[in-house]
């Protein structure tokens, strides 16, 4: 691919779908989508798709995948048809070692939601790449750091999935603060991620006190390792470009190098 000036590597809370239809919080991601000047491609890790090991999703234009119940019909009606990027999943295959293909596997909500904000026109091809939550956390790290020379050729890295994501927790009718485990969880991994403490973040299920609170499964943390994997931690500075809760203890946190 066309070699060009480094693209970001972020990490996006990717919030429940109904974001897709909600402006006063989807500006947030208009203006962090402003951070994609330049970027010739976008790779996507959703929590929404877990499969080992590492596996390529669809090359083609195919209706997205509304894997979810409960939220408003207008949803279906959400259209995200931007290019297809077969270049890209070929350089994916030479970069990452024993990567499977899935042609028919359409993109999940952690993949459209946040582009439809981020990129609402839809001009940059999207790829997305599975998360596989087998690997241990040291090793989706690597994965990460595998794909890091894609952002010297244009391609932003976007992990997508949630900082503080316990739906057994949430205050649906949003009128509830943030309590003190959530704020604790996301303030340390803050704090990490500004000391550059790779080690802390890697082994955030020991570190972290209320983890488990805070993700009582793993699929919504993770995709943030391979971001931190895809980032030169000791040269590149750390921006969090989108802030907050919702739903009580929701996070909305966005992390962004580049």
């Amino acid at each position: 691919m066309t070699r060009t000036s480094r693209a970001p590597s972020l990490f996006v809370s990717h919030g429940a779908p109904s974001l897709a239809l909600d402006r006063e919080h989807g500006a947030d991601f208009v203006r962090l989508g402003e951070d994609l000047a330049g970027v010739q491609a976008i790779l996507v890790v959703s929590a929404h798709w877990q499969a080992s090991p590492p596996t390529i999703g669809t090359t083609s234009v195919r209706p997205l995948l509304h894997d979810y119940t409960g939220f408003a019909p207008a949803l279906r009606e959400v259209i995200y048809d931007a290019p297809v990027a077969a270049e890209l999943a070929a350089r994916v295959e030479a970069l990452v070692p024993g990567v499977k293909l899935a042609a028919n596997r359409p993109w999940d909500h952690g993949v459209w939601v946040p582009l439809v904000h981020m990129r609402a026109a839809a001009d940059l091809p999207v790829l997305q790449l599975s998360l596989p939550s087998s690997l241990a956390p040291s090793e989706l790290l690597a994965l990460g750091r595998g794909l890091r020379p894609l952002r010297d050729e244009g391609v932003a890295v976007l992990a997508s999935g949630g900082l503080v994501h316990n739906l057994g927790a949430l205050d649906w009718t949003g009128d509830a603060a943030p309590p003190a485990w959530s704020l604790e969880f996301e303030g340390g991994v803050r704090e990490a991620l500004r000391l550059r403490d790779v080690d802390a973040l890697v082994a955030a299920r020991e570190r972290f006190s209320t983890y488990r609170l805070a993700h009582p499964t793993d699929e919504h943390f993770l995709p943030l390792l391979i971001a931190l994997g895809a980032v030169d931690v000791d040269r590149e500075a750390v921006s969090f470009p989108i802030e907050g809760f919702e739903f009580g203890s929701l996070s909305r946190l966005a992390v962004l190098w580049g």
